[in-house]
């Protein structure tokens, strides 16, 4: 006994929009009404029905000078088809839901210093976008994001380093400075000259710790020359540089967005640096893939505004 070809579901159901048709030709008694209230042309109309009718292999509708009537079998297949479209309203309904709880919340990883520094403002201005939308922030150095982003505890990350990390896609929204920054009593504060990279780079320095976007940028820019010095503190947070620092505990390399505060009031000295540079990168991040949505697209779209972001570019 041979077999029938199997033949794809969506080849032998009507589509949705037919099916509507049909139920508001049987409900209004004719097929231009009908037409209308869906938007279609009468001739776009009469063409889906008999599109179906050939699918289905049976006649649906009756027309006359009097109007448009359903026969037996459209009948039948009319009851049919309100279940169908109930069925798809459910749907719908349960994916406008879904599509609600996830543009009500954003979760988002960043490295210190854009989380200290940089987001407040982007989030104030996102709930002036979106009021209600509920964010929650994640703190960490670099690799830290990246691999709350790779787990999927996160929608959309900021970073400081190097590159946009393995398993990510991302955009520059920002660039940023390194600078080293010493009490007013350091030798360095008080010869008013810049310092060499090598010199640098044999000084024992007070520094975040390895992973963080700071850290790469120093190791990299000072790598030609030896490479850096044993930290003489080693930190996890850009406010402990800081405060070091401004202790006198020896000399600190910072964002120059973290430092502006202390640096105008004399509690820590700029000191140049001869030979290298130490800008930086400020990147955007999220899985490889389609970019953020909802909250997310919005909050990458608000830090690529030029009033938005500090150096944006």
């Amino acid at each position: 006994m041979s077999q029938e070809p199997w033949i794809p579901l969506s080849h032998r159901v009507p589509e949705l929009g037919a099916l509507e048709l049909l139920l508001a030709v049987a409900r209004l008694g004719s097929l231009g009404r009908a037409a209308k209230e869906l938007g279609i042309t009468q001739p776009a109309a009469s063409g889906r029905i008999r599109s179906m009718e050939r699918q289905l292999g049976v006649t649906l509708v009756e027309r006359s000078p009097r109007g448009s009537r359903l026969t037996a079998a459209g009948a039948l297949v009319t009851d049919w088809a309100g279940r169908i479209v109930e069925a798809a309203e459910a749907f719908d309904a349960g994916a406008r839901a879904l599509r609600g709880r996830r543009d009500s919340r954003l979760r988002v990883a960043a490295s210190m210093t854009i989380a200290e520094y940089l987001l407040p403002g982007w989030l104030v201005a996102l709930q002036a976008e979106r009021p209600g939308t509920a964010v929650s922030l994640l703190a960490g150095n670099s690799a830290a994001v990246a691999r709350r982003l790779l787990a999927g505890e996160a929608d959309l990350g900021f970073v400081e380093g190097l590159a946009v990390p393995e398993g990510l896609d991302g955009v520059v929204v920002a660039r940023d400075r390194l600078i080293v920054v010493v009490a007013p009593g350091h030798p360095w504060a008080r010869t008013g000259r810049a310092v060499t990279a090598g010199e640098l780079a044999a000084t024992p320095l007070i520094l975040r710790e390895e992973g963080s976007g700071t850290r790469q940028v120093l190791d990299a820019a000072l790598a030609s020359y030896g490479g850096l010095s044993a930290p003489l503190l080693e930190l996890s947070s850009t406010t402990a540089v800081k405060a070091a620092a401004v202790s006198g505990a020896g000399a600190g390399v910072l964002s120059e967005l973290a430092v502006g505060e202390e640096v105008g009031a004399r509690r820590l000295v700029r000191v140049e640096v001869a030979g290298v540079a130490l800008a930086r990168d400020l990147r955007a991040v999220w899985p490889t893939g389609p970019g953020p949505a909802g909250p997310g697209r919005d909050l990458l779209a608000l830090t690529r505004r030029g009033d938005a972001v500090y150096g944006a570019h």
